[in-house]
């Protein structure tokens, strides 16, 4: 497949325009009782720019965005993409001082909120002073309404400003050495992330996406396959088995993506229920490891419908894939493998001194391809070696069998993936440490049947010290959100250490496991 030739065609922005102009009357978007038509989507679209440009935003421009699911948080990103702008979206379970830190950053010149997040926007107001333009979705909110603004402006017919290796995403990742980095996604990297999808994907003329994941972050890379197939969102907020199995039968859903630990909630609640998904065609899953035993489950109760895609944020969701006949075609050990390239993308296992390991032989997962970020924002250094000898350097080790199929088997970086997001030890051990009673802290992951991996710490407490681990689980729900609050804390007396002197967590997670 010459990928060359395919991105000469056009820009992502180009293909939101063309289908827009393509499938005018038909649904973009379903929330609740609420649906919104491609023309309708072009013309809020419109109106997004339109207020971009009174506000003197230029191409280049972050604007930034902090909501749950609702079909204005796409169109402010597709606005974003094709006037050339940087979309940047906060996490909604991030703590405050993570949020503040991406804004401060990336400085968008324009932020847009939503009523449920009132609190958190207050108090980002108060703490980023840099930003001149606040906004809601909603109109009865503390700042002024976006939309409301953007009715009233002049708009243009809609037309692409971007060219393919224009910035336009900026994905805050974590980070072992601590704060997020802004991953540098070019149009280029986000329009193969689409074209691998609709290489790997069967999607029929119209699908209907079931989409509870946020599409401010990874569920958005398959709302352009969708677009392009002139197809129809279907929004949740959120994942809940009764909605979701609900939405799924009302509109006869044919796509859906989700992490392992709400496949496992489909399968714990609403087995009974398998004639009500009977439509689906395809359900994408990714985010973190998930046990065959329970693939073996799903796909008994769902059929041949399911595909497995492993990516990072700085080579977006399709760098490999499991696809469904991988997953009925083979045994256990096949449902435990991260599955072969995508179209377009190169893997190769190389070793500490860069080249390739022996056939058989674990080494470090590297990618190179249109797929791969641009570097990370105003950070040359962790750029440099993330991207050295022109790979993207995964910091996943991992082994290929004589099939072509690749295993993960472990991570050279300590990140933890626990239900599908990303969690790095180091920013919950800084919390930890902050508390007064706290000597030392380590943070790893454990093998969990239902989150993937669970979050777990040791803590070594200073003499007389007298905190419990509740009290030390909720402080980092309070400063991190409840994804990276530890599923289980112990206090020990000492804490293993390498003979570098860092913890050995290698150590504490087979001490746990035994």
């Amino acid at each position: 497949m010459n990928w060359g030739t395919i991105r000469s065609a056009g820009t992502l922005g180009e293909l939101i325009v063309n289908s827009i102009e393509r499938y005018p009357e038909r649904i973009a978007f379903i929330q609740d009782e609420r649906s919104i038509t491609y023309r309708a989507m072009g013309t809020q679209i419109a109106q997004a720019i339109g207020l971009f440009r009174q506000r003197g935003l230029q191409p280049g421009d972050a604007v930034a965005q902090l909501s749950g699911n609702r079909p204005e948080v796409f169109t402010i990103i597709a606005a974003a993409y094709i006037f050339g702008l940087r979309s940047v979206t906060l996490h909604a379970t991030a703590g405050l001082s993570d949020h503040v830190h991406v804004l401060a950053d990336c400085s968008p010149k324009l932020f847009v909120g939503e009523k449920y997040h009132t609190e958190r926007v207050s108090d980002l107001r108060a703490q980023s002073p840099q930003i001149p333009h606040w906004y809601s979705h909603d109109e009865d909110d503390a700042v002024p309404g976006f939309w409301q603004e953007a009715s009233q402006c002049a708009i243009e017919p809609l037309a692409a400003r971007t060219s393919c290796e224009d910035i336009i995403r900026l994905a805050y990742t974590g980070g072992t050495t601590g704060r997020a980095k802004g991953v540098m996604l070019s149009d280029r990297a986000l329009m193969t992330n689409t074209m691998a999808w609709l290489a790997g994907i069967p999607l029929p003329d119209g699908v209907r996406y079931l989409c509870p994941a946020p599409i401010s972050h990874g569920a958005a890379s398959l709302m352009f396959p969708t677009l392009a197939r002139g197809g129809c969102a279907i929004l949740l907020r959120g994942f809940n088995v009764e909605s979701f199995v609900g939405a799924a039968q009302k509109y006869q859903a044919e796509l859906t993506w989700l992490v392992p630990t709400m496949i496992y909630d489909l399968l714990d609640k609403a087995k009974h229920r398998a004639r009500d998904l009977a439509s689906l065609r395809a359900l994408v899953y990714s985010g973190a490891p998930a046990a065959p035993a329970r693939l073996r489950e799903a796909i008994d109760m769902l059929g041949p419908v399911l595909i497995q895609s492993y990516g990072q944020t700085e080579a977006p969701n399709t760098v490999l894939m499991l696809n469904q006949s991988d997953h009925v075609g083979g045994n256990d050990t096949r449902l435990s493998s991260a599955g072969r390239p995508y179209p377009g993308v190169q893997v190769a296992l190389l070793g500490d001194d860069g080249q390739p390991v022996a056939p058989g032989d674990s080494g470090e997962i590297c990618v190179r391809g249109p797929l791969v970020m641009s570097g990370y924002w105003q950070q040359p250094e962790q750029t440099a070696e993330t991207l050295k000898g022109d790979w993207l350097h995964t910091g996943d080790v991992g082994y290929r069998d004589s099939e072509g199929y690749y295993f993960i088997v472990d991570r050279k970086k300590d990140m933890i993936i626990s239900g599908g997001f990303n969690v790095y030890p180091r920013e919950i051990e800084d919390v930890l440490t902050q508390h007064p009673d706290v000597a030392a802290a380590a943070v790893y992951g454990i093998p969990d049947p239902k989150w993937g991996e669970a979050v777990t710490a040791c803590v070594r407490l200073h003499a007389g010290a007298t905190v419990s681990t509740a009290d030390l689980i909720a402080l980092v729900r309070q400063h991190k959100g409840p994804v990276h609050a530890p599923k289980s804390l112990a206090f020990v007396d000492q804490i293993p250490l390498t003979p570098l002197g860092k913890p050995d967590k290698r150590a504490l997670r087979q001490a746990h496991l035994t």
